[in-house]
């Protein structure tokens, strides 16, 4: 439950400190002093749209403040999802507007998101205003008022994970037809491509050994008598390198007996002459093996010239992409003969997904009409005394033509407030003041079921006044014997059943005009049902009319 509230520079006020009770209290006031700006406060700190306009100066930010009592609420799985501290005892949440247009949210005085604090204050605060009477009419809200009476949200949550995992392979199914459809089609041309390359017979490093082959053949001639002058150059008898090594080595052997410094270049020049005559025989070997072949060149420009222009078909620059593409055509070929497979799998598991799917709507049907009678039957009980004796009221539990993500009911709450008078959707026959009786029957039913902590109704009594407005306070007294609940009200019916009793009111400076809040003392609080049983002016009448209003009221909340 909401304990206090604190705003300051929030459009007409400056400044506001406002502590609330449990049980059922009333917000009164004028038309005009400011109401509607008490519940803008509020919806600020409940995560809705910040305005800049909303600033009372506009040079100063505006803070809106609300200290809740979160004992009996298990809220501690939010707060260690979100990282926030938890107090067992209370919770702080607070929204600020800077001057610069953006706004900021805390919980607990750590900084969140506003989809945070939404998420948080959803939990703490119902505001019930007189708009959402029109959610009477939606069949969005229709279901989930039978789904929140039922209890079913882990049957709901089971349905919809099924349901899109059945979707998201329905999905699939349908990928693979499509691209089983386009595998089809290419499916010629594929093992076309695909025998071109097989018959090209492609190997790994093939390529490059084959362009360095002809490199060798196409300079054959030129090579072998390079290869004669270098034979000349190592092989000469007077000039050849191994002929004067070897006689410089034989030298030196001679010098080594006057010289042995001369030892030392021994080794190292018959290091250099092993060397030498191996390369020598190389060279010899190089000779005898080169030949010039003129078929062997031929074969090799062919076979070069397959892989050149197959790589300039596929656009591709080298023999491994090649290879590459051929394997990509193999396995888009094997993909496309496993098409029949896959699919046939994969439409066993749609059906038997299906399956599944619809035996847990069925279940969520079966729920949904125990829970449409029950609350037909309770609202109908509740609505009666509230001025519509002859009142009919159905919810209707609907096949659709197709599942959605909620299951496969069309919900519908039908309505008849006269005799003879058959059942009709309500939006097309109720008038405003039976929506909002049933909307309040209705918002007592489900804030029960959803054990919310506090739930504030705006002129939820607009078109009734009199023994039914009286009957709707009785309604709002009752639930608030277990949870906190406020009602903003002009009726003087409703506002003497309050247990705590809260007045708006305007006031005028030669600069300003500024809102205010306060709580009323006992005598205040006579005179302000005094007011609004007679208008304006007091008179002494009208203060006895408040006076026997509230003692009634206090006799009959004790026999209850």
């Amino acid at each position: 439950m909401i304990k206090k509230l604190s705003v300051s520079n929030y459009t007409l006020i400056d400044e506001l400190h406002i502590d609330f009770e449990p049980g059922f209290s009333v917000i009164t006031g004028e038309t005009g002093a400011g109401k509607s700006i008490i519940l803008g406060a509020l919806s600020l700190i409940l995560g809705q749209r910040a305005d800049l306009k909303s600033l009372r100066h506009s040079d100063e930010k505006a803070v809106i403040e609300g200290v809740f009592d979160i004992a009996s609420y298990h809220l501690r799985d939010f707060f260690d999802e979100n990282e926030l501290d938890y107090d067992e005892g209370e919770c702080i949440l607070r929204r600020e507007i800077l001057p610069s247009g953006k706004s900021r949210a805390f919980i607990n005085d750590t900084p969140v998101s506003v989809a945070q604090l939404k998420a948080l204050g959803e939990q703490l605060i119902d505001i019930h205003s007189q708009h959402q009477n029109l959610l009477l009419a939606d069949s969005r809200f229709q279901l989930r008022v039978v789904d929140t009476m039922a209890g079913d949200a882990a049957l709901l949550a089971d349905y919809r994970e099924h349901y899109h995992r059945w979707r998201e392979r329905l999905q699939a199914f349908a990928r693979l037809q499509e691209e089983n459809r386009t595998g089809r089609e290419e499916e010629d041309y594929l093992r076309y491509q695909l025998g071109q390359l097989d018959e090209a017979q492609l190997k790994e490093g093939e390529q490059e050994e084959l362009e360095g082959e002809l490199q060798t053949l196409q300079h054959a001639e030129e090579i072998k008598n390079e290869l004669a002058v270098l034979q000349a150059c190592l092989h000469g008898e007077e000039t050849g390198v191994v002929s004067l090594l070897n006689a410089a080595l034989s030298r030196m052997k001679s010098l080594s007996r006057l010289y042995p410094e001369v030892d030392e270049w021994i080794g190292r020049l018959e290091s250099d002459y092993i060397d030498l005559k191996d390369i020598a025989t190389t060279v010899d070997r190089s000779q005898e093996n080169l030949n010039i072949d003129p078929e062997r060149l031929a074969w090799v420009e062919n076979r070069l010239d397959t892989y050149y222009s197959l790589q300039q078909k596929h656009r591709v620059s080298n023999a491994v992409e090649l290879l590459a593409l051929r394997d990509s055509f193999a396995e888009r070929l094997a993909r496309i003969e496993n098409y029949d497979e896959e699919l046939a799998a994969l439409k066993r598991q749609v059906e038997e997904q299906e399956q599944q799917v619809r035996d847990l709507a069925a279940r969520l049907t079966e729920v949904r009409q125990q829970s449409a009678a029950g609350i037909s039957q309770t609202l109908t009980e509740r609505v009666k005394p509230l001025g519509m004796p002859h009142l009919q009221f159905e919810i209707e539990v609907a096949p659709r033509p197709q599942l959605d993500e909620t299951g496969g009911d069309a919900i519908r709450f039908l309505f008849s407030a006269n005799k003879n008078q058959p059942l009709q959707p309500v939006s097309e026959v109720a008038s405003g003041g039976e929506i909002s009786r049933l909307m309040l029957s209705l918002k007592a039913l489900v804030a029960h079921a959803m054990a919310l902590p506090t739930i504030i109704f705006d002129e939820v009594d607009t078109g009734v006044s009199g023994e039914i407005a009286d009957k709707m306070a009785r309604i709002m007294r009752e639930m608030a014997q277990c949870m906190q609940v406020i009602s903003i009200t002009h009726l003087p019916q409703v506002a003497a059943w309050g247990q705590t009793h809260y007045r708006v009111y305007k006031s005028d400076t030669d600069t300003a005009t500024a809102t205010h809040l306060v709580r009323l003392t006992d005598k205040q609080r006579v005179e302000e049902i005094a007011r609004m049983l007679s208008g304006s002016s007091l008179t002494a009448a009208a203060l006895d009319n408040a006076r026997e209003l509230l003692k009634r009221n206090e006799l009959n909340d004790g026999k209850e």
